[in-house]
């Protein structure tokens, strides 16, 4: 049987209150949405994920406080899946990002993570220990007030032992440092340290992945037609997944992945090496589709499909 991805920004679970704080439905609602593929997915990649910060855990009861955001979600979602088959199937991975404070006070941190079906998949390694910085700062001397950027990585051994790698990322914005952000009409994707991140991220896959088949996902606050989208595609050779299956023709907001009020965006996005063999993207529903059971639960979609490593 093919195996399942899912990659999906949840906004820290805080859709519900526009981004202020996570809530516990915000999580409930991801949970039973993911409770409800059919199949399930055999790998569940995360962006935008706390540990334990003041927006975090502002709206929860003491007693809760304390667990970090992805132990909080693990439990929606083991609850979400009782009304499935037992046993529950995932093992699940933080990778944190950084850390912002007003003085020993988290107010808001980041991270990614990766979810695993313990039973279809083997972990031969991964790197939540010391996930790999991707960060390009443009202006040194404010490189502690940046976002930091990262790539999760994990080998793996599917059904047949065979080897596949998993990258899970998330771009920075556009910098507003460079003269080009106020001279272009278009923003995101055309950042020229957007673009050299995307450069140390395909320098750490062939690291690590060398010719093994591999899956990247994320938000890469790119569009198709972009410089990144097509660094990724044409420069490093990356199967852009959503244009091979005709599920986009490639122009930037053909299929919107993301939305901002009434401004639609496609910024999330699957590639991988072209040894892989996609089966479908069932389940991948543009952005506004009030069909989905993902409607209304992130300012993103999930990017969701089968394949064969």
């Amino acid at each position: 049987m093919p195996l399942r991805i899912v990659s999906y920004n949840v906004r820290y679970f805080g859709h519900a209150l526009r981004g202020l704080a996570s809530t516990r439905g915000g999580k409930r609602g991801v949970a039973e949405a993911l409770a409800q593929l059919e199949p399930a997915a055999d790998i569940v990649c995360l962006q935008e994920v706390e540990t334990i910060s003041l927006r975090s855990s502002l709206v929860f009861r003491r007693a809760h406080q304390q667990e970090t955001q992805l132990e909080s979600f693990m439990g929606e979602l083991e609850h979400s899946f009782e009304k499935r088959p037992p046993p529950f199937p995932y093992d699940a991975f933080y990778f944190r990002a950084h850390v912002n404070r007003i003085g020993n006070t988290p107010l808001q941190t980041m991270g990614l993570a990766i979810l695993v079906h313990r039973y279809r998949i083997q972990i031969d390694a991964h790197n939540c220990e010391a996930p790999h910085n991707i960060t390009y700062h443009h202006v040194l001397r404010w490189r502690d007030r940046k976002q930091t950027r990262i790539c999760a990585h994990m080998r793996l051994k599917g059904p047949g032992g065979r080897v596949f790698h998993i990258f899970n990322t998330h771009l920075s914005l556009p910098t507003p440092f460079a003269s080009s952000f106020w001279t272009n009409r278009e923003k995101m994707g055309f950042g020229i340290n957007q673009l050299q991140e995307a450069k140390t991220l395909i320098s750490f896959i062939r690291r690590h992945a060398a010719n093994d088949p591999f899956i990247v996902c994320g938000d890469f606050n790119s569009p198709p037609a972009s410089p990144v989208y097509r660094y990724l595609t044409e420069d490093a050779g990356l199967l852009g997944v959503q244009q091979e299956m005709g599920q986009t023709d490639g122009s930037p907001r053909a299929f919107p992945t993301a939305g901002f009020m009434n401004l639609r965006m496609h910024l999330d996005h699957m590639f991988s090496s072209k040894s892989v063999r996609w089966i479908d993207l069932e389940g991948t529903r543009p952005y506004g589709d009030k069909a989905s059971p993902f409607w209304g639960k992130s300012d993103h979609v999930p990017l969701i499909g089968r394949f064969d490593p």
